[in-house]
């Protein structure tokens, strides 16, 4: 029997000791092997898929109001690139900006500003006919009325985007800022020859306007509502009402702000009677 402190004992605890740290070292090697052969075929996946994406025909607009698009791989990838132009783009401008000569930098406000993109949107209804596209309230127990999704946005008539997205009759805020936003809704009430005046007039003619956001909160932030109650005179064949509002909130990108109304039958889509927009303020 070999004593604790003798020469061969010390050696084979060596030995051990050796062949302990090559096991482990071995067992990281393999490991680490695998992983970065995994994340290898994980990166070609996306980065073929991302390019498949790029190379298919797209005929699909930003400004679509469906939700099949945003459902979409593509979709998503092509979303997050443009988000990254555009960062850079902006990081470019401003530090082109702190780079000027104080001179330059005195000059008047207008030449100053004359590079800086506008923030800014006006959509408007579709047609002067009150048959419009809404989603009712139900879809939503947090967001009163029906929702709007019938905005016109590509530039027929009054209509714009600059720098803001729409879709599903949603403002899409692409820079964080305050902003004043606005809407205008239009109701047109006629008389129904098939129901008699006094049964006609009892209806609920109680016409609300509500304007929501949507963040990564789940549930919609109501911003702002305005009410009208109608009350017609016994000989009026029809009656007009519009109900306008209009505030200054603090929006985040990506934040959505939308409009809703009670009463929808009653809603006329007239692109200069029924609107909604933003702009940025600061």
């Amino acid at each position: 029997m070999q004593a604790p402190g003798s020469p061969s004992s010390r050696l084979t605890s060596v030995l051990i000791l050796i062949f302990t740290v090559l096991l482990q070292f071995f067992c990281m090697a393999v490991i680490y092997m695998y992983f970065t052969s995994e994340l290898k075929q994980m990166q070609d996946k996306y980065s073929k898929s991302g390019i498949a994406c790029f190379l298919k025909e797209d005929d699909s607009s930003w400004d679509r109001n469906d939700d099949e698009s945003m459902n979409d791989p593509c979709w998503h990838i092509k979303w997050q690139l443009r988000q990254y132009i555009r960062k850079i783009n902006l990081r470019t401008y401003e530090e082109t900006i702190s780079t000027v000569p104080e001179k330059q930098q005195d000059s008047p406000p207008l030449i100053r500003e004359k590079g800086h993109q506008r923030v800014a949107a006006h959509i408007t209804g579709t047609s002067p006919r009150r048959h419009t596209f809404l989603v009712p309230s139900s879809k939503n127990e947090k967001v009163l009325g029906h929702k709007i999704t019938s905005w016109e946005s590509s530039r027929k008539g009054h209509s714009f985007l600059n720098n803001l997205h729409l879709r599903s009759g949603e403002l899409i805020i692409q820079k964080t800022g305050f902003y004043y936003i606005y809407s205008q809704t239009y109701f047109r009430f006629q008389e129904d020859d098939n129901i008699s005046t006094v049964e006609n007039r009892k209806k609920n003619k109680q016409m609300v306007q509500y304007i929501y956001k949507t963040t990564l909160y789940p549930d919609p932030i109501l911003l702002m509502k305005s009410a009208r109650n109608s009350c017609w005179s016994k000989d009026s064949e029809y009656g007009l009402y519009s109900i306008y509002q209009g505030g200054i909130f603090e929006l985040k990108e990506d934040d959505r702000i939308f409009v809703s109304v009670t009463n929808e039958k009653l809603l006329d889509m007239d692109q200069e009677a029924s609107y909604f927009g933003a702009f940025l303020i600061s």
